[in-house]
């Protein structure tokens, strides 16, 4: 699928996943038409980047609203004050050093995400995203057939984002993190809703494969987060002031490279709902422990 926008144009970052969106400004209200033509890039592409571009909050949760109801700014987090929908991913707060996608440890995660960044280290400081239906397809055969049918754990019960050791606002933001604890149960292979594609749906909110003790459970995970993470198989986003990336959560996975030292770094998170999972056999996820985070998304169980 080739995708050509009337207004704007698509210019490959990477191999396998990625584009440059050029000639799009968001804060105009864009017409139906060029609002399909970017979902489509980013069901082809899984991961688009708007540079300089001059948003404020209210214009960020404009462009992603187009794409679906929002969520909150985060199950536990608190959202930035008067922007119930806004995360900020500040430095100063912790550093999700850790691959991983939005919030799979409820049963209804974001299908997409929009960052924004507003404060950029003058090096380093670069968003690394994974594209996990092109790992799910480099898997060998018999590895690709275990993979559909095992499913996988996921809590944020867990050092996810890692505060420097003598932080004590990153352990108070460690503590609010886990205020309510979620388990969830997801299959290792999700199944896109649109596209049909199969992915790696792991990361580092997967702790453990359902039935299996830690240590074979830390085995198995380690190896097929293997393919996610290879280089082959991502694109890296070297920030300036204003940028926008708009990513498909549902089939990717994301690092921010924690490489600037005592720099700061901050940028604004907006997240689409998203559906249930459902896995290579038709089965959808599942709560183990934890509500249904309704207050959260309006699409949870």
């Amino acid at each position: 699928m080739t995708v050509t926008g009337t207004d704007f144009d698509l210019r490959r970052v990477a191999g396998r996943i990625g584009a440059e969106v050029v000639g799009v400004d968001l804060r105009e209200n864009l017409d139906d038409d060029t609002i399909a033509s970017i979902r489509a890039a980013l069901l082809e592409y899984k991961a688009l980047f708007f540079r300089g571009q001059k948003l404020d909050d209210t214009g960020q949760q404009r462009f992603a609203a187009r794409f679906g109801e929002l969520t909150t700014a985060h199950p536990t987090v608190p959202s930035l004050d008067g922007s119930p929908n806004v995360l900020r991913v500040d430095s100063a707060e912790g550093r999700a050093n850790n691959w991983h996608t939005d919030v799979t440890f409820v049963v209804s995660p974001p299908s997409a995400s929009t960052l924004r960044s507003i404060v950029v280290p003058p090096y380093g400081g670069d968003t690394l995203i994974a594209n996990s239906a092109a790992a799910y397809r480099d898997l060998p055969g018999e590895l690709r057939e275990l993979a559909d049918r095992i499913w996988a754990e996921h809590t944020n019960d867990y050092d996810y984002a890692i505060p420097p050791a003598d932080s004590e606002k990153t352990k108070a933001f460690r503590e609010i993190f886990v205020s309510r604890k979620y388990r969830t149960a997801h299959p290792v292979v999700r199944v896109h809703p649109e596209t049909g594609e199969r992915g790696l749906f792991i990361g580092g909110f997967a702790q453990r494969i359902v039935d299996l003790s830690t240590t074979e459970s830390r085995d198995i995970l380690r190896l097929l987060q293997a393919y996610v993470t290879r280089p082959e198989n991502t694109v890296r986003w070297r920030w300036a002031p204003g940028d926008l990336a708009f990513f498909d959560n549902r089939i990717t996975q994301h690092y921010a490279v924690d490489d600037y030292g005592d720099l700061p770094r901050l940028l604004h998170r907006v997240t689409v709902a998203g559906g249930v999972p459902v896995g290579a056999d038709g089965r959808r996820s599942y709560t183990i422990e934890g509500d249904d985070a309704s207050h959260y998304t309006p699409l949870a169980a």
